[in-house]
């Protein structure tokens, strides 16, 4: 399967789902819920995909790859038409619970499918390219429902997100014979238990990483539209500065292969925590629309590097015939990260301020690039690592 029709199913699933997550936060504020509750929000569907992210990896590595792809298409588009059939907060609860439940089935296949194409060679030019078009949803997303939102309102964008959605199944009906239907790999030992992967400890470095550098990104969707509604920005102007952290990653990931030349993946996933921690400070110290635009620019360049390098340091330090259960692993660590955090930053954005939001992820960024550093100063010795 061509790298390039795998990165335009990328490309089209991540609009959806990143332009559900803005659309989520101000639609949420518009029905007049709380940060905790709009916290509670997210956290119901990182705690589905926390459940289940190893057993999508898991499915991916047993069915291969197109059945759990399929059963997130559709179980995603029937998640985004909720909030559009009951424009209540309940419909949003039930929104993002099944969103959490299928969405991260297709994610873990796509991905474990964009890993295995072309071989070893081939595998960072393929996962840089996959992870453009993550982030060119990432930009097209949050601004096309910016301006949906102005303009054809909440439910009705919903509906949108919806069609977007779809069309993956047509794609994988049209391109059928392109989609494997068996893994090339081999089985995995089925006594294999998944704690092992942790004990890998460049596995565990790259899925810790990983998982910072996504939690980064996210939380980044969801608080930036309150911050930016608590300061008077329109829906619009609130995408585009989203918008701006995605259209960076995008910049630096075509220069990726040129960086990893001067820096190993681990110490470029480093440095990328480092700068983003940096960056995450300044987010709270402006109200101005255009500054606001510039930071998230400098964070997409910090965090844009991130999620190519994790996935390709996740799947080269995976035990054969588990790849996809790495990968799905990997989610579901995003996940613990993503659960509790809203739900904390949640509450004490509401008693404190939404500057703390910034703040403590900008702190988490940093214990974790220091943490790093030290994992990788102490891999260097052959009888640790």
């Amino acid at each position: 399967m061509s790298i390039y029709l795998i990165t335009a199913l990328n490309l089209i699933n991540g609009m959806s789902l990143r332009g559900s997550r803005v659309l989520l936060s101000l639609f949420a504020i518009q029905l007049g819920a709380s940060a905790f509750e709009i916290g509670l929000l997210i956290a119901i569907s990182s705690l589905m995909q926390l459940l289940l992210g190893v057993t999508a990896g898991q499915a991916s590595d047993r069915f291969g790859f197109r059945l759990p792809m399929l059963y997130g298409s559709i179980g995603g588009t029937i998640a985004l038409l909720i909030p559009y059939l009951v424009p209540s907060l309940t419909g949003l609860y039930l929104s993002r619970m099944l969103t959490g439940m299928t969405f991260i089935f297709f994610m873990v296949s796509l991905q474990n499918l964009a890993a295995s194409v072309g071989g070893a060679d081939k595998r960072a030019a393929n996962l840089t390219t996959f992870s453009l078009g993550q982030a060119l949803s990432g930009l097209l997303g949050p601004v096309a429902v910016g301006f949906a939102i102005d303009r054809i309102g909440h439910t009705n964008s919903y509906a949108l997100l919806a069609s977007l959605a779809f069309i993956p199944i047509l794609a994988m009906g049209v391109f059928r014979k392109h989609v494997p239907s068996k893994p090339k790999q081999k089985k995995a030992d089925e006594r294999s238990h998944i704690m092992d992967l942790m004990r890998i400890p460049r596995l565990r470095r790259a899925l810790i990483g990983g998982a910072m550098v996504f939690a980064a990104s996210d939380l980044l969707n969801f608080y930036m539209p309150i911050y930016g509604h608590s300061i008077g920005l329109s829906a619009s102007m609130i995408g585009i500065i989203i918008g701006a952290h995605s259209a960076a990653a995008f910049v630096v990931r075509l220069v990726m292969p040129r960086l990893l030349k001067f820096a190993t993946e681990e110490q470029l996933m480093n440095y990328c925590l480092l700068a983003s921690g940096i960056i995450y400070l300044l987010f709270p110290l402006f109200e101005n629309p255009w500054i606001l635009v510039a930071v998230s620019f400098m964070l997409g360049l910090a965090l844009g590097c991130g999620q190519p390098l994790s996935m390709i340091l996740i799947y080269e330090s995976s035990p054969e015939g588990r790849t996809g259960e790495s990968l799905g692993l990997r989610m579901s660590l995003n996940k613990i990260i993503q659960i509790g955090v809203p739900l904390l930053f949640g509450y004490v954005g509401s008693m404190l301020g939404l500057f703390t939001v910034f703040w403590s992820n900008a702190l988490l960024l940093l214990a974790s690039a220091r943490v790093g550093a030290k994992g990788q100063a102490k891999a260097k010795s052959p009888a640790i690592d």
